[in-house]
């Protein structure tokens, strides 16, 4: 098949990789270095009508949507309306991520578990919402912030900084909610509207600096499969997965695509911190690796509304993504950095997150700038060679945490010295 993959991140190259596995012909815009190894990127504009009209001029058979922005600008809408498949879920759909206080509202239509919250629309009202509540407050920006746009305050006044950032924005929104407590994992979901595939369950880490602490970003570290229990996944399926689809179903919104659960499993069962409408950047780079089946087919068949979930297979393996960012990520990352990139061994890649070249020189151009995947038979082994082949990468400053599956009491296995 003919496929064209749209976007130019780590999650990208993690689909363009993975359909070139299966020895499909892909194309990518606008792709990036990485990228450009392994399928053909096409430049040009990015709008939803240049888009359809660049699928049609190349006769692809499916399009794989990456990044959550260009669902929000219809893109698949798009490319449907001009007769071609298109994986991932339409504008409205999409709303689902795009706009949290809608996606909260649905999950509570739906009886589908999610914290306690409030939406506000103006600032004083917010402000004295959280003045009345007890740290830890979760405040979150109600449109995309590409997984940015949560605070976890400590206190009202952090909680009131938050909320008055939120508010210097035209039209904005702020959701503010209870704190949940337990392990966070992501359940990500092929979906054809009725049928659905799960991928194995994974753990991202959020902040930018070990043990939890520091701003935000938008993932910097996952381990895959993250160990759950298979009643917990049954519940799940049943009380989150299935529940969504169905009320997608009744509100006129048939969702093809990626569903992105983010859960926490606090002790009185999973609940919904936030549904995304895409694979998860960086959790497509440790999730999607372990595919054995042929991802271009599962979108094809989502697109169509015909998901044969048994036909979807994953390695008995794990996985394991440390992000190398750049100095002064995530507020103000500095770009231009020469990179230096070792040789990966088997089962082991390194994904372009954020990277240009400059003449013949690969160089930084982004925050969360590489993802180093490794592969292999267990975590601790996966998670001890990923970091094995981020030391070897030269990127003078790189930030990167060292503590990735630390949460659940994992210690990288030492396969090789840093250099």
């Amino acid at each position: 098949m003919r496929v064209l993959v749209v976007g130019g991140g780590g999650r990208e190259h993690a689909i363009v990789h993975a359909c070139a596995r299966a020895r499909h012909d892909v194309l990518c815009t606008p792709g990036n270095p990485g990228i450009a190894l392994m399928a053909r990127v096409l430049d040009g504009a990015q709008d939803a009508a240049t888009l359809a009209a660049l699928a049609a001029a190349e006769a692809v058979d499916i399009v794989i949507v990456g990044p959550e922005a260009y669902l929000a600008a219809g893109v698949v809408d798009a490319c449907r309306a001009a007769g071609i498949p298109a994986f991932g879920p339409t504008r409205d759909a999409s709303r689902l991520e795009g706009d949290k206080a809608w996606s909260k509202a649905f999950m509570i239509r739906h009886g589908i578990p999610t914290a306690q919250h409030e939406v506000f629309s103006e600032l004083d009202m917010a402000l004295a919402h959280v003045s009345g509540l007890t740290p830890p407050i979760v405040v979150k920006d109600a449109g995309l912030k590409a997984g940015k746009g949560v605070t976890i305050a400590h206190s009202a006044s952090e909680a009131g900084a938050a909320l008055r950032e939120i508010f210097t924005q035209v039209g904005a929104q702020a959701v503010i909610e209870d704190f949940m407590t337990g392990q966070e994992v992501t359940v990500l979901a092929l979906c054809d509207g009725t049928r659905y595939a799960l991928t194995p369950p994974s753990q991202d880490h959020k902040t930018i600096f070990a043990g939890d602490t520091g701003p935000m970003t938008g993932g910097i570290g996952v381990i895959c499969p993250f160990p759950v229990d298979e009643p917990t996944m049954q519940v799940i399926r049943e009380t989150i997965i299935e529940p969504t689809l169905a009320g997608m179903r009744a509100e006129g919104l048939e969702y093809r695509g990626v569903l992105y659960a983010g859960l926490m499993l606090t002790p009185s069962g999973p609940k919904v911190v936030e549904f995304n409408a895409r694979f998860g950047d960086p959790e497509a780079e440790a999730v999607l690796p372990l595919l054995t089946s042929d991802l271009a087919r599962h979108a094809l068949d989502a697109a169509l509304g015909h998901l044969d979930p048994s036909s979807v297979r994953f390695s008995a393996e794990a996985s394991a993504t440390i992000i190398l960012a750049a100095p002064g990520y995530p507020s103000d990352p500095e770009r231009g950095i020469p990179l230096t990139l070792p040789e990966a061994g088997a089962g082991q890649v390194i994904y372009h997150a954020g990277t240009r070249m400059d003449g013949d020189q690969l160089v930084s151009h982004g925050g969360r700038v590489l993802a180093v995947t490794a592969t292999a038979p267990g975590l601790t082994r996966a998670l001890g060679e990923a970091y094995a082949l981020a030391d070897r990468v030269g990127f003078p400053g790189a930030q990167l945490r060292r503590d990735i599956g630390g949460r659940i009491g994992l210690v990288p296995e030492a396969t090789r010295s840093p250099v």
